[in-house]
């Protein structure tokens, strides 16, 4: 493959010396699958990771010196709901499948697409639309090419002499179908009953038929539930077979992508969602709570709170009713953990409270929003006169509360006993188990903690010496003991300048620019990469008076603080303006922004204009700040990451 990036291979080399003399073990890229770029005669529309331009891309953080990329959650989405959080657990995202290779006669799919139709679906994509038209494009013409293969599929493996890719794809096919069965028909039986019943991906509407309940029967329902099982899977066999070879497709090409990066030194990392999708609230119903919901409770980043109306898993069927093992929660847990670890070197735990201390609210009101503002936690709440349900699940009694804080306050519990943390631990302890019984390393469990950290999930992370996220766009410079600046992170955190849920660094600096608020964040970066008093002022002059350097000096200060792991968003690497997810707000541009097809030559533009980050010149910053010292024991690296640094800004 022909690489975009113009550094020599010499120079991969250049940035592993860096990271290691700054003690940084990850550095890894975040991205989501839609944003990936494709090449013209491949791009219906939306991006996907297993793409020839995703490849390039992968290339390309290589040449940077990435060890890992971070992908959102790749379930299916719905046709009206493109955000991948509340997208399928099992099944994944059939939009993801490459329709290129498809087409190729000597691949290993044996021509499934015909290169007629990918032309003509690459064609129709409508150029300039909105992210909504787009969306709906790609979903369209995704489904038409994947019909056209799985047409294709059975017609050549029916022939009298089949071509041997086709029986090796039969072979391959049978032995996905055995594997994945116990989540593969009952996600391809949700679609049927939603297109018997003309409701795709909303079954409310016949919830309270005994299909809306086939798999959480109630009493004396059972054998009638079975028997209509059966009976769906034999008189619509055609349909769940086509399912089931969607999800191989895309299983396969999921594989083909774990070959390549692991290739390349690159681990691919997964994430755990808290969310549960339609498709999934249908099947798992049993598992759940009748008359709660799953939100955000207010906190500094959503001051109003969010009601997210995901359901939340039945505390008392965590444990087998005599305490003798799993019950069917911690046996559900231990299904998606082992089906992910099988397909990611390591894990983002998305909103880990929801795990430990998930924050619920009532069912079926008229204003969620109220609803979710007065929540409390689910086993955290012993003695609340308007949650009086919830003290059947309580850990904590009264008197280990402080009631002179909000309830959704960190401090609410104020201390706990090893054998209460060891509760609140019961699903997050599954995927601690489960990552170290598939050889993952405790750094490859990521713990996407945000702006709350309740004093139990405290407890949890710290016993398995887990970090959290320490956002530095987010840092209140007026508090020296903020949780997001750069001094108060701890070696096993992640750090990061935003993620898909923040501004772009560069929209960012912009608007410190026209507040007039350079200087002071100019001022708090001086004394961070500037130890040395003499100088400080005037470099903290030159950060204010230059908009890109203050941006490469903030990403500098991820690499100088005391974290082994550092994380980019691809819209702050490639110097994109826009942002990608507005959290809290409905809006069509959501889980819409992508890497352009000509994303090289706009890097390279960016780099020279200083808009960019010029990955040199930050890991430079980085060792400079360790004093006369560090400069004096890293000279000539330092050398040579300043030559590096001025051929990117000069784009030679």
């Amino acid at each position: 493959m022909e690489s975009l990036f113009p550094w020599p291979d010499s120079q991969r080399s250049l940035i592993a010396e860096a990271l290691e003399a700054l003690g940084v073990t990850r550095w890894v890229l975040s991205i989501h699958d839609p944003s990936f770029p494709g090449l013209p005669g491949e791009d219906t529309g939306r991006g996907s990771p297993y793409s020839e331009g995703a490849a390039r891309f992968l290339d390309f953080a290589r040449a940077l010196g990435f060890t890992g990329i971070q992908l959102g959650p790749q379930g299916q989405t719905t046709a009206h709901n493109p955000s991948p959080y509340d997208g399928t657990l099992f099944s994944r995202n059939t939009l993801d499948v490459a329709l290129a290779p498809l087409t190729e006669p000597d691949g290993p799919w044996g021509r499934l697409l015909s290169s007629e139709t990918l032309a003509r679906l690459v064609a129709g994509a409508p150029e300039g639309a909105g992210p909504e038209a787009r969306y709906q494009y790609a979903s369209r013409s995704q489904a038409l090419a994947l019909q056209e293969a799985w047409d294709t599929f059975r017609r050549e493996r029916d022939r009298a002499e089949a071509p041997a890719s086709i029986l090796a794809l039969v072979r391959r096919f049978a032995d996905f179908r055995l594997e994945h069965r116990e989540w593969l028909e009952p996600d391809a039986l949700f679609d049927v009953l939603g297109a018997q019943k003309h409701t795709p991906d909303d079954w409310r509407g016949w919830a309270d038929s005994l299909e809306g309940r086939l798999f959480a029967p109630r009493p004396g329902e059972e054998a009638a539930a079975e028997a209509r099982i059966r009976e769906l899977l034999a008189s619509e066999a055609d349909a769940v077979e086509a399912y089931a070879f969607r999800q191989f497709l895309v299983h396969e090409q999921h594989g083909l992508l774990r070959e390549r990066v692991a290739a390349w030194g690159l681990k691919l990392y997964g994430d755990l969602q808290i969310g549960f999708s339609p498709r999934d609230t249908w099947a798992r119903q049993g598992l759940f709570l009748r008359d709660y919901l799953m939100g955000a409770p207010p906190s500094r980043t959503n001051p109003e709170g969010q009601p997210w109306n995901y359901p939340v898993l039945d505390p008392e069927r965590f444990i087998a009713p005599d305490g003798s093992g799993p019950g069917p929660v911690l046996s559900y847990m231990d299904a998606r953990l082992g089906k992910m670890l099988s397909e990611y070197d390591g894990l983002r735990i998305d909103h880990p409270h929801g795990l430990v201390c998930p924050w619920v609210y009532r069912a079926g009101t008229l204003d969620p929003l109220r609803a979710v503002q007065g929540g409390a936690r689910l086993f955290s709440s012993p003695d609340l006169p308007d949650h009086p349900e919830l003290a059947r699940y309580a850990i904590v009694a009264p008197e280990q509360l402080d009631r002179t804080v909000p309830r959704y306050a960190d401090g609410w519990v104020k201390s706990l006993t090893p054998e209460q943390v060891r509760r609140y631990a019961l699903l997050f302890d599954s995927v601690v188990r489960m990552a170290r019984e598939h050889g993952r390393a405790r750094e490859d469990v990521l713990c996407e903690v945000l702006s709350t950290l309740p004093h139990e999930l405290s407890r949890v992370m710290a016993r398995d010496g887990l970090g959290r996220f320490r956002v530095t766009q987010k840092a209140d410079l007026n508090n020296p003991a903020d949780v997001y600046r750069s001094e108060n992170v701890a070696p096993e955190d992640w750090v990061m300048v935003g993620n898909h849920d923040t501004k772009s660094l560069w929209r960012l600096v912009a608007e410190w620019q026209w507040r007039h608020a350079l200087r002071a964040q100019a001022d708090y970066l001086a004394e961070r990469l500037h130890p040395e008093g003499e100088g400080r002022e005037a470099f903290a002059r030159q950060l204010a008076e230059d908009p890109g350097l203050l941006a490469q000096a903030k990403f500098a200060d991820l690499f100088a603080s005391r974290a082994r792991s550092v994380m980019v968003f691809f819209a702050d690497l490639l110097g994109m303006p826009d942002t990608y997810n507005t959290p809290g707000s409905v809006d069509a541009r959501n889980w819409s922004l992508r890497i352009p097809q000509d994303w090289a030559e706009q890097y390279q533009q960016r780099l020279r204009a200083g808009a960019a980050l010029n990955l040199p010149q930050v890991l430079a910053l980085a060792l400079r700040a360790g004093g006369a010292e560090a400069r004096t024991r890293h000279a000539q690296l330092l050398e040579r990451l300043d030559r590096a640094a001025s051929r990117l800004r000069h784009g030679a």
